[in-house]
């Protein structure tokens, strides 16, 4: 599995080694789940859903969806592609040590804080206009938009008021810093779109991801679940 989901939690700093202060994101892993395993034989492709957090309301079919796969319903469904000796099953809590490690390069994707309804000064950096005597009190408007005799129209993508904010965007190759085994928690270096409390997609930087890193994940789970078996016998 080459990604999974987290809830943002918010930003604290952490010292390295050399004293040097570190802005960080701290991202909350311990709820991701796996609801749903695809296989190539039913469904064609290998994938696994991942859901996260408690769902508030749920209609039938979500709801039977996730009863028939014994999970609690989540906020949201991901789906992500796995390979087919992966050692994940539904139902199994995500530990995000056996999918990242510190130094390693991320791509965190998530949808921005939403500034509703905003002006051209605030959504495009528009100087706004002169504000001195004579001018008339339209000093943040977005003046003239070239609508004459000709074009006789607005040209597709100018820029005017509108709505700001709420888009999807991915912070690329965003460094892992720390991660928390007891709480699950992954710390990255830097922003991540959203606000606190925001679900957000991680997973390997594509600008740095290589051959040998597809089967890390799959070796680390079946170990631990070895682990887990070895234990339950003791």
């Amino acid at each position: 599995m080459n990604a999974l989901i987290a809830r943002k939690v918010g930003m604290t700093q952490i010292f390295d080694e050399n004293s040097i202060a570190l802005g960080v994101t701290v991202l909350d892993v311990s709820d991701c789940r796996v609801v749903q395993i695809k296989s190539e034989d039913s469904d064609g492709y290998n994938a696994a859903q991942l859901t996260i957090g408690k769902a508030k309301n749920v209609n039938k079919p979500v709801s039977e969806h996730y009863r028939k796969n014994n999970v609690e319903p989540g906020e949201v469904l991901l789906e992500v592609p796995i390979e087919p000796d992966s050692g994940v099953q539904p139902g199994m809590i995500i530990n995000v040590t056996d999918f990242f490690e510190i130094g390693q390069k991320v791509d965190i994707t998530g949808f921005s804080k939403g500034q509703g309804f905003s002006g051209v000064m605030k959504r495009h950096n528009f100087s706004g206009q002169r504000a001195s005597h004579g001018v008339h009190k339209v000093h943040r408007a977005g003046g003239s938009i070239g609508n004459a005799s000709y074009p006789g129209r607005v040209f597709k993508g100018q820029k005017m008021a509108g709505r700001m904010g709420n888009e999807k965007n991915t912070i690329q190759s965003v460094t892992v810093v720390g991660i928390d085994e007891d709480k699950n928690y992954l710390l990255v270096n830097g922003s991540v779109p959203g606000k606190k409390g925001n679900i957000v997609q991680v997973r390997p930087a594509v600008k740095l991801l290589n051959a040998d890193e597809k089967n890390t994940t799959s070796i680390k789970i079946i170990e631990r679940n070895n682990k887990e078996e070895v234990l339950e016998e003791e």
